[in-house]
């Protein structure tokens, strides 16, 4: 390799694919040309974003003598697909800088860089300090306790972290630094920045997998379809009802260290259940909690529980065990949210909120949805830890 040509790639880490024989789209060349401290990439599957991280993970350990970079990914597999084309453009480099040593995991260079790739898990990747560039990808699945144990890797060394990934629902680290207040250069690459996606594939995804798979997976919106279990519960807020009750139910699910969570309102003249309150809390006792629970519904509760039904009949509530039937549950609040017939006072349930966004099957597929942030959904079902409001839907 020439001078001239080793020059221009340590002046702009994108001609690292021009000595590929690639073309660095528009995106990537302002991103490799001047890349921020600390960087959110919300792109579009195959619009190159290995590719890129992968020239600057490499342009970082050429150019800069004694570098660290650390390639890190949900699993060892995803991490290996960034190594591999580290390693395709060094080797257009091993005549100008030679390797100390070479695996199918790591690179150690002549110049005492070294460039890792690794699996997300905390117990690999404690002990590695003065990161010169930590690399994210597939950032909205690494989960937050991770994350928070990789930031420190970055406080004496002043290196830059880069987070690429497609969005994964509104939850997690990477979706709330997207949308937060904090220090972050943001980038959203849509499929349409890619001269190499053309719109009729984007069509045929449309078509064969949906515009709310689209959205998320080409066009970078941070959705909480794919997968929900009620995936129009916004359909069912409200600001206030002026309708009339006709009688006064409630739902319970017990807990402890996980909230106990009680939701309750009316069903109207035609027969629509409305959600008016909710009380939703940790370490309290029933006779803690008994007190703040109007007495005029019929409550609803987790069967699994029956000595705290028993102590809230004694101290005053009427409390009936309710079903313990998932998919039942599932599709009497489904049948109520398509028909207009369930309605929730937002302002006045933000669990419940929370929770319905968040609830949703598995990716491997099946029946059973998640079993986590549950518990005030489970208080309109009582489920045994399991949805929600299906006893406030069916047991009327």
């Amino acid at each position: 390799m020439n001078p001239q040509t080793l020059l221009a790639c340590a002046l702009d880490p994108s001609h690292l694919f021009r000595v590929q024989g690639l073309t660095a789209d528009p995106w990537q060349q302002r991103f490799l040309l001047d890349t921020p401290r600390f960087s959110l990439i919300n792109c579009s599957r195959q619009v190159g974003k290995s590719t890129t991280v992968g020239a600057l993970a490499l342009h970082t350990a050429l150019f800069h003598p004694n570098s660290l970079v650390l390639l890190l990914s949900p699993s060892l597999r995803q991490s290996n697909e960034i190594f591999r084309k580290v390693l395709e453009g060094y080797s257009y480099f091993k005549g100008f800088l030679g390797a100390n040593h070479q695996t199918r995991a790591q690179v150690e260079l002549k110049n005492g860089s070294r460039i890792l790739s690794l699996p997300g898990k905390e117990q690999f990747i404690r002990s590695f300090g003065g990161v010169s560039l930590l690399v994210l990808d597939e950032a909205a699945r690494i989960p937050d306790e991770l994350y928070r144990s990789v930031r420190p890797m970055l406080a004496v060394s002043g290196g830059k972290l880069a987070a690429l990934s497609t969005p994964y629902g509104k939850r997690g680290w990477f979706h709330d630094a997207w949308v937060g207040q904090e220090d972050w250069h943001r980038i959203s690459i849509p499929w349409d920045s890619c001269p190499r996606i053309p719109p009729e594939f984007i069509q045929q995804e449309i078509q064969a997998m949906g515009p709310d798979w689209v959205d998320q997976e080409y066009l970078c919106i941070f959705s909480n379809k794919e997968g929900q279990v009620f995936a129009n519960f916004e359909s069912t807020f409200i600001k206030e009802s002026r309708s009339k009750p006709t009688s006064h139910v409630g739902g319970i699910d017990f807990g402890w260290h996980n909230p106990f969570a009680a939701l309750w309102g009316f069903l109207d003249e035609q027969q629509t259940l409305i959600i008016t309150h909710e009380h939703y809390v940790t370490h309290a006792t029933i006779t803690e909690i008994a007190p703040l629970l109007p007495r005029n519904v019929t409550w609803w509760a987790d069967p699994a529980n029956p000595g705290d039904i028993a102590s809230l009949n004694k101290l005053g509530l009427v409390v009936r065990k309710g079903e313990n039937a998932l998919r039942t549950g599932i599709a009497a609040v489904s049948s109520r949210i398509n028909t207009g017939k369930l309605k929730v006072i937002a302002s006045r349930c933000p669990n419940l909120v929370r929770e319905a966004k968040l609830y949703r099957y598995p990716e491997a597929g099946g029946e059973k949805p998640l079993d986590a942030d549950n518990h005030a959904l489970a208080a309109m079902e009582n489920k045994r830890g399991q949805v929600s409001f299906s006893a406030l839907c069916i047991q009327e």
